[in-house]
């Protein structure tokens, strides 16, 4: 009979008393490690312990490993303080906006190396900086600033097919949907269902010997989209005048709209720079998520140029799935448009050069366009950015929750799940009751608050969703 893992074999090969025994413990009673023999499940625990970052995108394991890498904590001594007082900072939608994304900011706002910052109406509480938020540091990069899906992104393909078209033929949309797709935490393609792209060779890879080790990972998942809140979707975008800049007439057409990141290699990136930031800036335990790398260093410059590499890997998955989709319904491409909302960008700002974290905002410069969805039966708009300096020159990513993942479970229904997505005559393709559009804010109340920011250039529709089947999961 199988021996019972107990808290003293965790305790034995390192496990501290804490958050990271009890989830492991947790664990231990999932079918999948309640299978394994006692030796093998504690080999693994082991190097989960020591090498958190490998498992983050992990299927059973990713839960475990991300709180053993919130809980490294930081000594006493050399601990950096934070000011006493926290610099202001520009709130939008703030009627909307919890307390818990609210006191997040306000720590931000009072790290050394801050600059400026601010927080979307989108905004709700995260890991470091709070979804939605927005920080502007001098010299320095905050690897949980960006997050752990580093690069996670808008890509919008406007068509010039009608949208009858699209409803006459819902059956071969669907079917391509599902053939050029792929969603979850861990999935890929293999052998001659690889995509290839120029990304691939970049030198970045090549950089040290940990990044090296995540090509084959990269390779794999080229082309897929994550867990989540991730999608694939056929919409229809109305454009009520025309657009010059874009040279689409007044019009509706079909268009195909992805929103995904940088996977497995973004994730694991994201980990250990997170880990290596917080052995070398102590910050207050309030402040621990945050810590940062100082840009004249080794460690900071690895670290930007890995979520570099990361972000650009995340546009080439992207750029496969609308390739491959293109070729499969055909029709003209009339404007391509995209964004990432999980990154760090060197800009100019108030006439100095800062590094500014958007984590969950939309780069919203003077005519810069981006994407701003809302939910799988809301609508989400394409926009042109204002250059709003007190925002930072951003703006929301989308709708932001308004219920947490296990609170939308517990309080949706599937026949409301159901009953919603037939009001609005979307068909669904996978995803979770914790991605039900109930889950989500009201977007015409997020834009409503963002007039200031962006311009709203045409509004989409989406009619025909594909989300990984257990929603519940984020790369």
């Amino acid at each position: 009979m199988k021996r019972t893992i107990s808290g003293k074999d965790l305790l034995a090969i390192g496990y501290p008393q804490g958050r990271a025994l009890g989830a492991a413990l947790e664990l231990l009673q999932q079918p999948a490690m309640a299978a394994m023999e006692t030796a093998a499940a504690l080999e693994l625990l082991k190097a989960v312990k020591e090498q958190p970052e490998n498992y983050l995108d992990h299927e059973t394991l990713e839960v475990l490993a991300t709180i053993i890498i919130e809980d490294a904590n930081a000594a006493a001594d050399g601990t950096i303080a934070l000011n006493t007082d926290a610099k202001q900072y520009a709130i939008y939608g703030a009627a909307h906006i919890e307390e818990g994304a609210r006191k997040q900011m306000a720590t931000a706002m009072k790290l050394p190396v801050t600059v400026a910052g601010a927080l979307m109406p989108d905004a709700h509480q995260g890991y470091g900086l709070p979804i939605g938020g927005v920080l502007a540091t001098k010299n320095a990069i905050i690897p949980y600033g960006v997050g752990v899906d580093i690069g996670c992104r808008m890509a919008l393909t406007i068509f010039d097919i009608p949208e009858t078209h699209f409803l006459e033929n819902t059956a071969k949309y669907k079917r391509e949907l599902i053939a050029h797709t792929k969603f979850g935490a861990g999935a890929g393609f293999h052998g001659h269902h690889k995509a290839d792209h120029a990304v691939l060779e970049r030198d970045e890879f090549n950089l040290t010997p940990f990044i090296k080790q995540l090509h084959d990972k990269a390779w794999t998942q080229l082309g897929s989209s994550g867990g989540g809140n991730h999608f694939v979707e056929f919409g229809k975008i109305e454009f009520t005048e025309r657009d010059e800049a874009l040279n689409i007439d007044k019009g509706t057409y079909l268009a195909l709209l992805t929103h995904s990141g940088s996977r497995g290699l973004g994730a694991t990136i994201a980990g250990y720079y997170t880990r290596l930031a917080k052995q070398l800036c102590k910050l207050p335990q309030e402040a621990a998520n945050l810590a940062y790398l100082d840009m004249d260093t080794e460690a900071g410059q690895e670290d930007w140029l890995a979520m570099n590499l990361a972000g650009d890997y995340a546009a080439a998955c992207h750029a496969v799935i609308h390739q491959k989709l293109t070729q499969a319904v055909g029709g003209q491409v009339l404007a391509k448009i995209e964004n990432h909302h999980n990154f760090a960008w060197k800009e100019i700002w108030n006439g100095e050069e800062v590094i500014v974290h958007r984590k969950g905002a939309t780069p919203a410069g003077k005519g810069v366009m981006g994407i701003i969805p809302g939910s799988m039966t809301a609508p989400g708009f394409l926009v042109r950015g204002k250059g709003e300096e007190l925002s930072v020159n951003s703006a929301s990513h989308g709708a932001g929750r308004q219920m947490s993942r296990t609170k939308a479970v517990q309080n949706i229904s599937k026949d409301d799940f159901k009953a919603i997505l037939k009001a609005n005559e979307v068909t669904l393709i996978g995803a979770g009751l914790d991605e039900a559009p109930m889950a989500y804010k009201d977007i015409n109340v997020v834009m409503a608050a963002q007039q200031e920011l962006v311009a709203v250039v045409a509004k989409f529709t989406p009619k025909m969703v594909r989300m990984a089947d257990d929603g519940s999961r984020e790369d």
